[in-house]
């Protein structure tokens, strides 16, 4: 009895990436935006261009903070925290989709409902 072959790991790993993505884009979205919204904000408050105040947004969203913007006001730096914890929050949502696409990879049924 020849059984189907099943798909290779990276496959079932990509589609299921993609599946995961697609069931939290939402939740990604929206914190993505308020990221957006929150550095926008501190732009405006420090008096920063637009490229300027996106490019810190996610600098300190990511965590990384290279220190060459750095918010003067009580609001802008209160505001940045909130940009850096919403970054571990994305940071874990992602980590997250990662471990549960290999997860789903790995465990895979095949076609006859065995796991492997």
């Amino acid at each position: 009895m020849n059984r189907p072959a099943r798909k290779p790991l990276r496959r079932r790993f990509l589609v299921a990436l993609g599946h995961a993505i697609h069931v939290t884009w939402p939740v990604l979205s929206v914190l993505l935006a308020i990221q957006l919204a929150l550095g926008l904000l501190i732009g405006f408050v420090e008096g920063w261009p637009l490229g300027d105040a996106v490019y810190f947004t996610f600098i300190t969203g990511l965590t990384i903070g290279y220190g060459d913007l750095v918010p003067k006001q009580a609001l802008s730096r209160a505001l940045a925290i909130g940009i850096g914890f919403l970054g571990l929050f994305v940071t874990g949502v992602i980590a997250a989709i990662a471990v549960h696409a290999m997860l789903s990879a790995l465990t895979d049924s095949g076609s006859d409902g065995e796991r492997c």
